[in-house]
């Protein structure tokens, strides 16, 4: 299965660092973060790999080159301008011909590969999403009402939400509602292929995940001990 990792984003939440160096490439412990999901995709039988570009693409590109060294095929895309969260995948209609991943470039999961892709196809989806469950700790007192009148007072109440783990399994035809050349969201996909009925399913994932773009995350992958095969990705890559 065809892989797009979406590495064209500024990193803005970890600044001043990716000031100097893509958020693809911030080090977890030895290794950048992109080399780490690279080889978890190799590992899970991966072989092609188109990885989109933009700010500080020359540097992603000189790090990872063609990708030999993990025994990979790289293809590169440059957005001269920003394409927005999912917008780069109109720069490769033409190669993505079948059921294809899209992972942001900096996830660092143990999510099963194969589980994923095998719960998409079975259910006919036209788009799955890989999916976490989060707490967020409210720093406010919640206030619900009606009619001007509180009917429900929670004191700094711990949320539970589903969210996207920013992994994607998708069919060709999402590729018909992704314009070119203007920025484009998965906020925007998602009320395109929801508009037109399309089926839109969840996976739900209950192990590891880091976003490593959040500095919480960041700090978090930096206490993990990451080896050529950390524990978590030879999990996925038994299953």
């Amino acid at each position: 299965m065809k892989v797009v990792i979406q590495c064209g984003g500024k990193g803005t939440r970890l600044r001043p660092y990716t000031m100097v160096l893509p958020k693809p490439l911030m080090p977890v412990g030895s290794k950048p973060v992109l080399e780490l999901l690279l080889k978890w995709l190799r590992r899970n039988g991966t072989r092609d790999v188109y990885i989109t570009t933009g700010y500080l693409g020359a540097l992603i590109k000189a790090v990872c080159g063609d990708g030999k060294q993990w025994d990979l095929r790289i293809t590169y895309t440059d957005e001269p301008e920003p394409l927005g969260t999912i917008g780069p995948l109109s720069l490769l209609r033409d190669q993505l011909d079948s059921t294809f991943l899209v992972i942001n470039g900096d996830v660092l999961t143990d999510l099963n590969f194969n589980a994923f892709t095998t719960y998409h196809r079975q259910r006919g989806s036209a788009l799955t999403i890989a999916t976490a469950t989060r707490t967020v700790k409210m720093d406010y007192g919640v206030i619900e009402g009606e009619n001007g009148r509180v009917t429900k007072f929670r004191e700094k109440p711990i949320l539970s939400q589903m969210v996207s783990m920013g992994v994607y399994c998708m069919n060709p035809q999402v590729l018909d509602y992704i314009p070119s050349g203007v920025p484009f969201g998965f906020d925007d996909l998602m009320l395109c292929v929801m508009d037109r009925g399309m089926p839109v399913h969840t996976f739900e994932h209950n192990g590891l995940w880091l976003d490593v773009g959040r500095v919480q995350d960041f700090q978090q992958a930096q206490e993990l001990n990451w080896d050529d095969q950390p524990p978590a990705f030879q999990i996925v890559a038994a299953a």
